[in-house]
């Protein structure tokens, strides 16, 4: 049903069985005769909405409440289908979040998903790293949260989106400082786009266990585009998290709730492995 011109919700009967639902993480059902659609402003756009009752819910290993100078937080991580490169973020994100959020919530969405459906991952043996990249990513250091630039195809990706010059300068600069004891410089020089290169895993869901996955184009617009296409009221973040810490990569918040957010989520509350959860909310509980 399409009603072009007008905003609000249609419904049509509701006919699926129950086993084919997404299966979302830690929900039970309270399913009505129908479902309900959204119609946009030209009629042309909707997301499915099914009645849910949230149960909060870690995943496996992670906590789902942390506290922050005196206030608490639930972290609730959302479960999803694979997500493609012919996928659109607006529909993946409003499919299986929609129905969750309640008003005053932040909803963080993370790097990779945004990324895949920009098209910006590609299969490790597409990529055919060069004699630079083969003698740079030597001197990565590789850690049990990821292997970052530490295989020549992902260093030569890294060339490829910050230039040579930078990343030799980067190099550079951390063989320095190394001597120092200090750790981290080659990505401060590099930038954001070397940190957000994501290489293969083993914990990886296939296919992206044999992937390199690039940061995503405009987060920040990202985030904004995000916040309009839901129906309630929140903020969201685009965020880079693993078992080392996170950064905000774009919202449609202000620095100051950015260096907050980094902080909630700094142990990762949505995890490594497979499981299946690029996105969640954060909750004020006190």
């Amino acid at each position: 049903m399409s009603l072009p011109g007008v905003t609000g919700w249609a419904e049509e009967p509701y006919r699926r069985a129950v086993p084919n639902l997404w299966p979302f993480r830690g929900l039970d059902w309270l399913l009505g005769p129908t479902r309900s659609r959204r119609v946009g402003s030209a009629g042309c756009s909707y997301s499915r909405k099914v009645r849910a009752t949230m149960v909060a819910e870690a995943n496996q290993g992670k906590m789902l409440e942390t506290e922050i100078d005196g206030i608490s937080y639930h972290r609730i991580p959302i479960k999803t289908r694979l997500v493609g490169p012919d996928d659109d973020i607006v529909e993946v994100v409003t499919t299986f979040a929609d129905n969750l959020l309640h008003d005053g919530d932040i909803l963080f969405v993370t790097e990779k998903i945004v990324a895949i459906t920009q098209g910006r991952a590609y299969p490790i043996d597409s990529v055919t790293p060069r004699k630079l990249a083969v003698r740079l990513s030597r001197y990565v250091t590789k850690t049990p949260s990821g292997i970052g630039l530490g295989l020549p195809q992902t260093m030569e990706m890294a060339l490829r989106e910050c230039g040579t010059l930078r990343i030799l300068l980067a190099a550079a600069v951390a063989a320095v400082t190394k001597l120092f004891g200090r750790s981290g410089d080659f990505y401060r020089v590099a930038g954001p786009k070397a940190r957000g290169i994501d290489g293969p895993t083993s914990g990886t869901i296939p296919p992206y266990n044999s992937y390199v996955v690039l940061g995503p184009n405009r987060p920040r617009a990202v985030a904004a585009q995000l916040q309009s296409a839901l129906s309630t009221s929140v903020n969201v973040f685009i965020v880079d998290i693993n078992d080392l810490g996170g950064n905000v990569l774009g919202s449609t918040m202000d620095r100051a709730n950015n260096r907050l957010v980094e902080r909630i989520l700094k142990d990762n509350p949505l995890g490594q492995g497979r499981q299946s959860t690029p996105m969640g909310i954060i909750r004020r509980v006190s």
